[in-house]
């Protein structure tokens, strides 16, 4: 559970088994703290392990869907990690690489810099505001950009993730989505409501179906392609002897709509 201490910071909601995560820090444009990373981790954990969560939607409230990290924060900051970098590597949250395999929207209400442009290169879909805005500034205050370096240019062109990386330059919506960046480009009142609408379509499929799946892109990305099928078809006995599977395939012969329990 997000505890109270971050539920004002990170607001976690369900209606059925789509989940909502909020960035909840307008007056920051919801840049990124140490309390704030702790309820954004705290969320993700609960949307992980909750079994009636089988689709999240992330986005901010206010002008901003994450502004990167607060560098004018007081206490701790985002990136100040247990241990250092050469006792064990920080892929301690979502945005550095939390192996959730669940769908994840990304809806893009407005600023998404740093961190927060870290989260959307993570997403499987990404929904923008015609408002929205996108960069990695930190090479404009020297600081090198880690994992969005790492993920940019195997999402994007070589030339147009560079771009975004090296200049330090953002970009709008338009280009966002003219580049790949962003799925989908809409009108910004409409913003949630196309991001449900497209979770209502997800939620539709078989939950542990869908997560092999996603399982099965994420793992099978680098490896030579005899040993992503035979990862492939592990994953198709595994799926193949659950519950859900049984339904799906009584539900196809009975010409109704399956009913879906994540077993």
């Amino acid at each position: 559970m997000v505890s109270a201490d971050y539920a004002e910071l990170v607001r976690y909601e369900r209606d059925g088994h789509v989940a909502t995560i909020t960035y909840n820090r307008p007056e920051r444009l919801n840049a990124i703290d140490g309390a704030m990373r702790r309820g954004l981790n705290a969320a993700f954990t609960r949307f992980r392990e909750d079994e009636e969560a089988w689709v999240a939607i992330v986005t901010g409230a206010g002008r901003a869907f994450c502004a990167g990290a607060d560098l004018r924060g007081e206490g701790d900051s985002a990136g100040e990690f247990a241990g250092t970098f050469w006792e064990r590597p920080t892929v301690n949250s979502f945005e550095s690489g939390w192996e959730i395999f669940k769908p994840v929207i990304a809806a893009v209400n407005g600023y998404c810099l740093g961190y927060g442009l870290t989260l959307v290169t993570w997403c499987d879909f990404v929904i923008a505001s015609e408002r929205a805005e996108f960069g990695f500034p930190e090479v404009r205050i020297g600081v090198p950009t880690i994992v969005g370096a790492i993920r940019l240019p195997r999402k994007l062109n070589w030339q147009y993730a560079m771009e975004l990386l090296l200049t330090g330059d953002r970009i709008d919506a338009a280009r966002a989505h003219e580049i790949g960046l962003a799925g989908w480009v809409v009108p910004h009142d409409e913003l949630m409501v196309e991001a449900r609408a497209l979770a209502a379509r997800l939620v539709r499929a078989a939950p542990l179906a869908a997560r092999a799946i996603k399982e099965l892109a994420v793992r099978t990305a680098d490896l030579p392609m005899t040993d992503a099928i035979r990862f492939g078809e592990t994953m198709r006995r595994v799926a193949g002897a659950t519950e859900d599977a049984a339904e799906g395939r009584a539900a196809a012969a009975q010409r109704r709509e399956p009913r879906w329990r994540a077993r």
